[in-house]
């Protein structure tokens, strides 16, 4: 039998086992999400399609999440978080399974829209779930956490795949995360804590329409804010494999190095973001993705120089690997406990939204001016978010002071 855990207390200890599964089933569903960016030039070349359909498998699996995730969430809404967790988690699993038995590209194209639906619900319920188990003073810390199974989906997950797909074939690839997804819903039934996500009202207090909560403008904004962030960096991430080997000259046996790289950098970027999340939301935010323009931009005019590319490619990793949650507990810290889960899917949302738009421009890009124009259009995209996340800031402030 489950106990529903409680927010955290001083006498109570800090939730590490549940919200280190949480992590864990954020890693197999992450992975499972980017695994084509890894495996895109051994796909192309067995459906004889380009490298921009392929890139576009992000896109659509991105756009089911964008539609789905409002309305599963709110047909959903009185269900419990952990059971959902396991359903999802099975369901993604499906979905690779599909993928890997896929005969055509159009069937493939069903297994990741299969995969969408289920990894849009999987993050409106998980998007939240650390806020239920921990009190609010140390969302960081937990959010932190639970966000390094992201990290280590790029630090490992995306990498072993790619390598996995390299030495046994793509398929065998989506049928290895297939496996550990059900492996992890095994632990979450075991280790994960109920929660208790309904808002209980107060004696004599009136429930309000949660379009008038004081709390949703802001929750808008950092929406938008992910959006413009994640465009800019998936119009070139999701092309980085064919970039690093046709532009910078690395052979293609070489990019799960690469990846592997990327992803350790990033996971340097989460240790430092977990003590500056909670510490300095603004200025932390607005630095890393600065480094973030800064590393892309120099990586793009030193092609030729692979000391810099592979030097770019950590800095890039670092700046990077804390924005995700930084975003996520700047967003759970503005919304109200009565709005969190609708905060948590308008962030999968615009999560999503970022992460298709960008691969969608990327390939669009590709196909009219070449690999070499993504870089420059990663940080081109980066100052105009920049400029969007300083002018809201004052916003923020002011509306703060009123």
């Amino acid at each position: 039998m489950s106990v529903t855990a409680q927010p955290q207390g001083p006498t109570h200890p800090f939730p590490w086992v549940g919200l280190v599964t949480l992590a864990l089933a954020i890693f197999v569903s992450v992975t499972t999400e980017f695994l084509p960016t890894g495996l895109l030039p051994e796909m192309a070349r067995e459906y004889q399609v380009s490298e921009s359909q392929v890139g576009l498998l992000v896109t659509i699996f991105a756009a089911t999440v964008v539609i789905s995730t409002t309305p599963l969430a709110a047909l959903t809404r009185n269900f419990s978080r952990k059971t959902l967790v396991v359903v999802v988690l099975v369901v993604i699993a499906l979905g690779a399974v599909l993928a890997a038995i896929a005969p055509s590209y159009e069937i493939l194209v069903v297994a990741r829209i299969i995969g969408g639906l289920a990894h849009g619900l999987f993050w409106a319920v998980v998007g939240a779930y650390a806020a239920h188990l921990v009190p609010k003073r140390q969302l960081g810390r937990a959010i932190a956490i639970t966000a390094s199974g992201g990290t280590a989906a790029f630090v490992l997950g995306v990498p072993v795949g790619t390598a996995v797909g390299h030495a046994l074939g793509w398929r065998l690839a989506f049928v290895f995360m297939a496996f550990l997804i059900v492996i992890l819903a095994l632990l979450v039934v075991r280790y994960l804590p109920a929660v208790d996500h309904r808002v209980k009202l107060l004696t004599g207090e009136i429930p309000l329409p949660r379009r008038k909560d004081r709390s949703l403008p802001v929750v808008v904004v950092i929406s938008v804010i992910i959006v413009a962030l994640m465009v800019a960096q998936n119009v070139f991430y999701t092309y980085i494999a064919p970039y690093l080997i046709q532009v910078t000259g690395f052979d293609e046996a070489a990019v799960p190095g690469m990846l592997l790289l990327y992803g350790g950098a990033g996971a340097i970027g989460l240790v430092l973001a977990g003590f500056v999340a909670d510490r300095y939301p603004r200025a932390g935010l607005l630095v890393s993705f600065a480094l973030v323009g800064v590393s892309v931009f120099v990586l793009a005019l030193f092609t030729n120089n692979p000391i810099v590319v592979i030097a770019m490619v950590v800095v890039w990793g670092v700046a990077f690997g804390g924005g995700p949650a930084m975003l996520q507990t700047r967003m759970l810290h503005a919304a109200s406990a009565r709005v969190r889960d609708t905060a948590a899917a308008l962030q999968t949302t615009a999560f999503n939204v970022g992460i298709g738009g960008g691969a969608l421009i990327g390939g669009i890009l590709l196909d009219n001016f070449g690999l070499r124009t993504l870089p420059f259009a990663d940080v081109a995209l980066t100052v105009v978010a920049l400029a969007f996340i300083a002018a809201s800031d004052v916003w923020l402030r002011r509306r703060s002071r009123r």
